[in-house]
């Protein structure tokens, strides 16, 4: 099993994605010190007896409500027994898991004011596969995402339900059968715990991760398209690409020039070709799909930053005893990069879409109708094209930006918020519906590759072709197609496709 030391500020996303993948993961033994720290700063502010937001006074719209010091405990017991108050579906298992890292993270830097004992407690459920039952809808993105990460610090305490051992329970009888205690809160913990933007930067991420997937596999269906349609590579040609100087869009013509290298299909129509032009949707790759990659290195450098943050409130600082309120646990970054991220997929989908349209239409793909043998007593691939359509039209509609919308809550305390958990949850959902459209162009583009045999393609693309071949066999006549996108779908959803292929696809890094 693969293991990551969490090291707070200087993870980088390859961790971040081991980590949602399956990794273990521990805190580096380093970030004691400074947690140590912090939580006696918070003891000596205690002691002082100032009135200080969320050590000693109610929160949001009740922050001028001063609590007794006997009162402390239950005061952050209740704010996470009120505040976890989620609804929805479970948030997946890897997307949760990876927010506990992100909390870890966050609570090694040394500025939440935290005890051991409690960072301790969250380390020891992310090692021993407990995972907290989330609710996936009810935060706004900013005020931190409460409602999420309460469900987390609730099942900490021994409330609500965890996930264990393929099954789920009650909160305190998973901690018991793995040999763990509920926490009891010290002052300022609740609110450490539920303040933050790890749900949302969780989601985030796994969607970014699921993008890059997406993303090199589409390279791959868009090359295996331009050679069934028997297309050009000159516009994959780099003196092109290096008079604009997008980075991703040179990177993308080269790795598209060197998927087709060495194609007899290629070579069998690269003179005398009586086309002048490809259409856009095979033409255009480099500067689509490079923009594409530009936005997502650009989301990714932000969540990055943002992964290897402090996003509670207050924070502590322990070498002047200070508590200092501000707004780190508004989202506003993240929204941005999820819109981002959901932008770059519904536009990964909407040109393999074009492309799957281009190749069942015998007046643009030169090919039989419908890419069947045999049209009109078969169809072929002509539903699948209109289920591409489906997807991409789906993915428009979810693509609306999540960041310019903001609704007041607290009694307008919180009176704007950056709606950055649901711009970011949608987002591995939009990862699917991509992941069939690809899936979908996969099938057809090598059902087209297979009308020009005995020509063969480069040794890129016949690796791509070979491995569907493995699962999928050429469409000779109609069949339960069902099947088939499935099997292809999974082979893009896993990155089997990609890793297939022996190329160098730009990607995040």
């Amino acid at each position: 099993m693969t293991f990551v030391t969490i090291t707070p500020g200087a993870m980088t996303l390859t961790d971040w994605r081991a980590i949602y993948e399956g990794a273990g993961a521990a805190l580096d033994a380093a970030a004691w010190g400074a947690i140590d720290a912090s939580a006696a700063a918070v003891a000596r502010i205690v002691a002082k007896g100032d009135p200080v937001y969320g050590i000693n006074t109610g929160f949001g719209k009740l922050a001028s409500v001063r609590i007794a010091d006997d009162d402390l405990a239950t005061l952050q017991r209740n704010i996470v027994l009120s505040h976890a108050a989620g609804t929805g579906a479970p948030s997946p298992t890897p997307v949760i898991r990876l927010m506990m890292a992100l909390k870890l993270a966050s609570f090694g830097v040394g500025a939440s004011g935290v005890r051991r004992e409690t960072v301790a407690m969250l380390e020891a459920m992310l090692a021993k596969g407990l995972t907290p039952v989330v609710p996936s809808q009810g935060s706004v993105g900013a005020s931190g995402d409460l409602a999420p990460l309460s469900h987390m610090a609730a099942a900490m305490i021994g409330v609500g339900a965890i996930a264990f051992d393929e099954q789920t329970r009650p909160a305190a009888e998973a901690l018991a059968q793995a040999g763990l205690a509920p926490l009891e809160l010290g002052p300022k913990e609740g609110l450490a715990l539920l303040n933050g933007t790890q749900f949302s930067a969780a989601n985030a991420l796994a969607g970014l991760f699921r993008a890059e997937t997406v993303f090199q596999s589409a390279l791959i269906t868009g090359a295996l398209s331009t050679e069934a349609a028997k297309g050009s590579d000159a516009p994959f040609d780099p003196r092109i690409h290096a008079l604009r100087g997008h980075a991703g869009q040179r990177e993308v013509g080269d790795a598209l020039r060197g998927l087709m290298a060495g194609s007899a299909i290629r070579a069998s129509h690269a003179v005398d070709d009586p086309r002048v032009q490809d259409p856009y949707c095979l033409r255009c790759q480099p500067q689509v799909m490079g923009a594409i990659l530009d936005l997502l290195r650009q989301a990714a450098a932000t969540l990055g930053v943002e992964a290897n943050g402090v996003s509670d409130n207050p924070l502590i600082f322990a070498d002047t005893d200070e508590a200092l309120s501000g707004g780190n646990f508004h989202a506003e970054p993240v929204a941005f990069a999820a819109d981002t991220i959901a932008m770059a997929l519904c536009e990964i989908g909407s040109i393999a879409e074009r492309r799957i349209a281009m190749l069942v239409d015998p007046a643009l793909s030169g090919l039989p109708a419908f890419l069947t043998p045999r049209p009109g007593l078969n169809s072929g691939f002509m539903i699948p094209q209109v289920t591409a359509a489906a997807l991409v039209s789906e993915n428009k509609q979810r693509a609306y930006p999540a960041s310019v919308d903001s609704i007041p809550t607290s009694a307008n305390q919180e009176d704007h918020v950056s709606m950055a958990a649901h711009g970011a949850r949608r987002l591995l959902e939009m990862a699917d519906n991509v992941s069939a459209v690809i899936g979908i162009e996969y099938l057809t583009a090598c059902q087209g590759i297979d009308f020009h045999a005995p020509l063969s393609s480069s040794d890129a693309l016949e690796a791509a072709h070979k491995h569907l071949r493995a699962a999928v066999p050429t469409l000779e006549d109609d069949r339960h197609i069902y099947p088939d996108i499935e099997a292809a779908t999974a082979m893009v959803r896993s990155g089997s496709l990609v890793a297939a292929v022996p190329a160098d696809l730009p990607g995040l890094a």
